[in-house]
């Protein structure tokens, strides 16, 4: 996983633990930049916007710019500020600029940048110290909705704090946020007339405490700047050249920052993609680099298409999606050229059910990393978190160490502890229990039980953090609904102790593995491979995205996801929610005219040759393998821990215990001399079938569930010597 772009016609900057030489003169900057990277880079007067594609190199055309500036006498470092929106993009932009000569250029974020201007010019223009700055403004969120007398649970706290994040960004008042709201069509996490008097309580608070948060940073930088001249004009004669790097995503709120650092100048070079504006839930807008030719008539406007991250095939799908894009943004959109050898066609598959998709994922990386492909250079991106649990799973089962980026680990969220927690209970003392009255069969218990939690029938309107509690509750209803599936006469209890073996499996140290990101969390990555998961109707686009506009920022989102894979790339849909479900799934409208036996709005069906194949992995695996019996009473197998032990749970066990424990052993020793969680070895479930079966050759250890080509291949020769009473080799220990 990393965030800068390379490839062998895109170098690095540099290489870790080298020390990279400073280019010898001003020229030297521009070696290596080609044609329209070259144009930004000398075009050092008047206003500048460059579009820039994914992939395009827009960090190395910007920095190589303002090096070229400074390394030719035309910019001062000091007079310069580039503002970016993480702290991430800030660090790297100042360290490509110290290798290329640059140092003391300010680069930093909007908020960083005011900040240290607040804290410098309040003294004067205030008077006294700068009051404190909140560490979490939940905590006085949530004093202002019990002044209000509003009860508000933990994740709708966390969504009121969002809206009054925006409303700020937005340069909305409290008084104003009802009227901005049903402006904006915005799916407010509550009553807006509540939110708007929590908002309100929130401000007074905040005055008589002499406290300021995030977003006031900004709102008071700008006051200064409008009502103290004199303190403009000092900043204005301290920075004469600015650059903002993803102007797509600047707020009103940054934007009238911008507007009053540099006055009546055009010294201003703006970088950005409307077509990866997939922020807008936040108070991003893309209209300012929209906007930007008309509010600034001569500038000079760069387009940057040449694509050095992905190959011809994941471009090619890439422009696809944007082709059928609609709107304002669109009218804008960049039409990408790779610049890459070819590569592999991207995969589209399509599986019978969400389980058959997760497994059929975890297969194929388990195959790119067996051929090589580093896991760290593998990602799994889904809409929304809630999605994660059965990836975790599926590559846990595999034996893929794998990492969550933006999100807690599915058994580690709150709300999923408060749920296991209530079960328990329930599990306990249910007959003492009257919500349990009545209720016999174990989905419809556990769906009674999570409905004190905030589980419904229909999922909630919007997004947030509702909408990602009301998924998680939801995640742990279809697992009843799955195990009793497998185990009709499963009792709660029985479920309880499910849960807990799932979570002691998943809360294995964090190991340095494939990433499993939402697209949002993926924004500014970039991988070898990248698989994206689910993209049905109703999560891609989410069902709550309803206008236009709405529609095409999901469609954004799935390009972002597209553009982050260099090499392989996979999509897939699955059909039904779980096995023998209904098929009555159907893939992403976006995807309409880019996969075979699609079309796309106003075309005819396209064939294979057009949209590549579309494999039907699940459904046709399944109707090959045939049913699984057990072993022992001929019973047909469900249960994925079932069938890897080739046995019912309950049915007699014929395993040696002691082999088992050596066998453990055995993986306890392999795991910390690889720094690897212990089930990437083999899972409990494995090393049991294993002391059942006591294979007594490769083909028989190859046959049991769990062990494939790449384990076989460099753990058989210890497990069958084990299985065998004899010592490892201490050359395989070593290897």
């Amino acid at each position: 996983m990393t965030a800068a772009t390379h490839s062998p016609l895109f170098p690095r900057e540099s290489d870790a633990g080298q020390i990279v030489t400073p280019p010898r003169d001003a020229d030297a900057v521009l070696d290596g930049l080609d044609p329209e990277q070259r144009e930004v880079a000398t075009a050092l007067h008047g206003p500048v916007c460059v579009l820039a594609g994914a992939g395009t190199g827009k960090t190395r055309a910007i920095t190589h710019r303002i090096a070229y500036g400074v390394r030719a006498g035309i910019l001062q470092p000091g007079s310069v500020l580039a503002v970016t929106f993480t702290n991430r993009a800030a660090g790297e932009m100042r360290g490509r600029l110290r290798q290329l000569g640059a140092g003391g250029v300010q680069a930093r974020t909007f908020h960083s940048a005011a900040l240290r201007q607040l804290q410098f010019f309040w003294p004067r223009a205030v008077g006294g110290e700068l009051p404190r700055l909140l560490d979490r403004k939940v905590q006085l969120v949530a004093e202002s909705s019990a002044r209000c007398r509003i009860r508000l649970d933990r994740n709708e706290l966390r969504d009121v704090t969002a809206e009054i994040e925006w409303a700020k960004v937005t340069q909305t008042v409290p008084a104003d946020y009802p009227a901005a709201v049903a402006k904006s069509a915005r799916e407010a996490p509550r009553d807006a007339a509540e939110i708007g008097q929590i908002y309100g309580m929130y401000e007074q608070l905040k005055r008589d405490r002499s406290v300021i948060d995030f977003e006031d940073v900004l709102l008071l930088t700008v006051g200064i700047l409008q009502d103290r001249h004199d303190i403009a004009d000092q900043i204005r004669r301290q920075y004469q050249h600015f650059v903002v790097d993803e102007y797509q995503d600047v707020s009103p709120l940054q934007q009238r920052l911008l507007d009053l650092w540099l006055g009546d100048r055009e010294s201003l070079c703006v970088v950005g993609d409307a077509s990866q504006t997939i922020y807008s839930f936040t108070g991003a807008t893309p209209d300012h680099l929209l906007n930007f030719r008309t509010r600034h008539p001569g500038a000079t406007v760069v387009k940057l298409v040449r694509d050095y991250r992905s190959t011809p095939q994941v471009v090619h799908l890439a422009n696809g999606l944007l082709n059928q894009a609609r709107g304002r943004a669109a009218e804008h959109r960049l039409e990408l050229i790779s610049q890459r050898e070819p590569g592999p066609e991207p995969v589209r598959t399509e599986y019978a059910d969400e389980p058959a998709e997760a497994e059929g994922t975890a297969r194929r990386i388990r195959d790119l990393i067996a051929a090589g492909v580093p896991a760290g250079e593998i990602a799994v991106l889904y809409r929304i978190n809630a999605q994660s649990e059965v990836y975790e799973q599926a590559l846990a089962d595999a034996g893929v160490p794998y990492q969550l980026r933006g999100a807690e680990r599915f058994f580690e969220r709150q709300e999923v502890r408060e749920a296991g927690a209530a079960l328990r209970g329930a599990a306990r003392f249910g007959g003492n229990d009257s919500l349990l009255d009545d209720v016999v069969e174990l989905p419809s218990q556990v769906r009674a039980v999570l409905s004190t939690k905030g589980w419904t029938t229909e999922p909630p309107a919007g997004s947030g953090a509702v909408r990602d509690r009301w998924e998680s509750l939801a995640a742990l209803v279809r697992l009843a609904e799955d195990f009793v599936r497998a185990k009709p006469s499963a009792t709660l209890a029985d479920l309880v102790a499910e849960l807990d073996e799932r979570a002691a499996a998943q809360h294995a140290p964090t190991v340095q593995g494939v990433t499993l990101a939402s697209l949002h969390a993926a924004k500014g990555l970039e991988w070898d491979a990248v698989f994206l998961v689910g993209l049905t109707e109703g999560m891609m686009p989410i069902t709550y995205a309803k206008t236009d506009e709405q529609i095409e920022e999901e469609r954004r989102l799935l390009y972002v996801g597209v553009t982050r894979a260099r090499s392989h790339l996979s999509l897939s849909w699955a059909l039904s929610r779980s096995p023998g479900g209904r098929a009555s799934r159907r893939p992403t409208r976006f995807l309409n005219g880019l996969r075979p036996g699609s079309v796309a709005p106003g075309a005819r069906a396209v064939g294979a040759e057009a949209g590549g194949p579309v494999e039907r992995a699940g459904v046709a695996r399944r109707k090959r393998r045939g049913p699984v019996l057990c072993r022992v009473c001929g019973k047909t197998l469900t249960d994925a821990g079932e069938m890897k032990l080739m046995r019912c749970e309950d049915c007699p066990s014929d395993m040696d215990e002691a082999l088992y424990e050596r066998l453990r052993d055995w993986r306890a020793d392999q795991a910390q001399r690889l720094s690897q969680p212990a089930y990437c070895v083999f899972t409990d479930k494995t090393l049991m079938a294993i002391a059942e079966a006591v294979p007594g050759s490769s083909g028989e250890l190859a046959g049991i569930a769990g062990v494939g080509s790449r384990k076989l291949d460099r753990f058989g020769a210890d497990v069958l010597a084990i299985c065998a009473g004899e010592e490892c080799a201490e050359a395989d220990r070593d290897s």
